[in-house]
């Protein structure tokens, strides 16, 4: 038996007992029932006591047993458009990885790269570009680095030259995926429902994309004053045309493929328009896919591709916030951890945000768990503050989003460490991870509040 994961679990359940038995002042009995079993799970998360899916389905079935709060608001989440924009995702990523269109696009790109420098340059551009058509950071970031174990092996790329471009590969999925709604698509359109507006593709780009922008320049600028080549790069350009050439011409399924991206692009960017929402959208065009002459892109077997414990994740961390908001949990944890006075200067506020955010993701790593603590209460602090939600929940869903010091703390990174994976170990996350905290507050504290008010989203 792992002995980390029995401390968890018994560290898990009595903090639970703790919590429930606790005459806290100012929370029902309701609430203190939310807060222990909101404790047991995340403290469960943390030290994997079992895989998210089962500890979230736990959370979820305590809830509805001990009546913490009616079915219909504990499993709220399952029956948005965001569930399906989740499946949908899964399964556009899917069609793009049955065909070549993804490696196509990177042999061509890398083309233009002649150095050590121009090679990670054109690792952050091909992110963006992918980021486009394909709406989940790990199958990007697994496709690019599929294509750069071949220049690695041509170019006989050295150990930690190597380790680098692959960190780079899954360092750059970070801040380029809050540039479009779609480019992480299962915490992007989260993060818009915690604030509960409506915000379409055009309008999180115009909100998020600048500011998104910044901090993926600021980071690519940081890593190569960082992670200087050991040796010299020769690209053996002769070797990456060949592997081009070998995929030939497009076949008709790539070009069917090529043709229902260009749709769901044209769709997500005119749904001010249409007013369908891009979950929708996205699960039909996907299912379409899967029909005679207009489709036959995606078979049964790919249904296998949604991870129906990520869907499960989800609702449970959203779960925590909206049964936290009907119990109280969340304004009483405002008022525990958050200073009395809400600061109305609004480059400090934004400051406070940064760093309560901060400090609770350093304390839990997952970004979803830590959404489902840190966003709620920071609404329950601000709400006597004539201010919109988005503000509050995009500052701190950017620093949840874009910063990580050890690979739990962000997925993205997580799931390249490892000689199989991106080469790189956590020596390398700590490296960046650090002075990127810098990077982070100037983005929340500066860039995006500049950016906001200019907007008007900010008075």
């Amino acid at each position: 038996m792992d002995r980390a994961k029995l401390r968890g679990l018994i560290l898990g359940v009595i903090l639970a007992l703790v919590c429930f038995a606790l005459p806290l002042d100012g929370l029902t009995v309701q609430g203190r029932k939310a807060l222990a079993l909101t404790v047991m799970t995340v403290v469960f998360w943390a030290f994997q006591v079992s895989h998210s899916g089962y500890v979230a389905g736990l959370y979820l079935v305590l809830l509805i047993i001990l009546k913490v709060a009616k079915p219909t608001v504990v499993l709220a989440p399952l029956a948005t458009s965001s569930t399906f924009l989740i499946m949908g995702a899964y399964l556009l990523a899917a069609s793009v990885r049955s065909s070549a269109l993804g490696e196509r696009i990177a042999y061509f790109m890398l083309r233009f790269v002649s150095s050590y420098r121009s090679l990670i340059i054109v690792i952050y551009l091909l992110t963006f570009v992918l980021s486009l058509i394909i709406p989940h950071a790990w199958p990007r970031a697994l496709l690019i680095m599929s294509v750069m174990l071949v220049v690695i092996d041509t170019a006989q790329i050295g150990v930690q030259d190597a380790r680098q471009i692959g960190f780079a590969v899954f360092a750059s999925s970070v801040p380029i995926s809050l540039i479009f709604l779609t480019g992480a698509s299962i915490t992007n359109p989260l993060a818009v429902q915690y604030a509960q507006v409506d915000l379409g593709w055009i309008g999180w780009l115009k909100v998020m994309g600048i500011p998104s922008m910044v901090a993926s320049v600021l980071t690519c600028i940081l890593f190569l004053l960082l992670f200087k080549q050991h040796e010299k790069l020769s690209i053996n350009k002769q070797a990456i045309q060949e592997k081009y050439e070998q995929l030939g011409p497009l076949s008709g399924k790539e070009k069917r493929i090529l043709i229902w991206l260009v749709i769901a692009i044209l769709s997500w960017a005119t749904d001010s328009l249409h007013k369908i929402d891009i979950g929708w959208i996205t699960f039909l065009i996907t299912v379409l896919m899967s029909f005679p002459v207009i489709g036959e892109v995606l078979e049964a077997r790919h249904w296998k591709e949604i991870p129906l414990h990520m869907i499960l994740f989800i609702t449970a961390a959203t779960a925590i916030g909206k049964v936290g908001a009907e119990t109280g949990m969340n304004a009483y944890i405002a008022h525990l951890v958050l200073p009395t006075h809400v600061p109305t200067n609004i480059f400090a506020l934004a400051a406070v945000v940064t760093t309560f955010t901060m400090i609770v993701h350093l304390l839990l790593g997952s970004v979803l768990s830590v959404m489902g603590v840190a966003i709620p209460a920071l609404l329950a602090f601000v709400s006597e503050l004539s201010i919109n939600p988005l503000v509050i929940v995009l500052w701190a869903y950017t620093v949840i989003g874009s910063h990580y010091i050890l690979p739990f703390h962000h997925m993205n990174v997580l799931v390249g460490v490892g000689e199989g994976n991106g080469l790189y170990s956590q020596k390398e996350t700590i490296r960046l991870g650090i002075p990127l905290i810098a990077v982070v507050y100037f983005i929340t504290v500066v860039i995006q509040t500049l950016w906001w008010k200019t907007l008007g989203l900010i008075a």
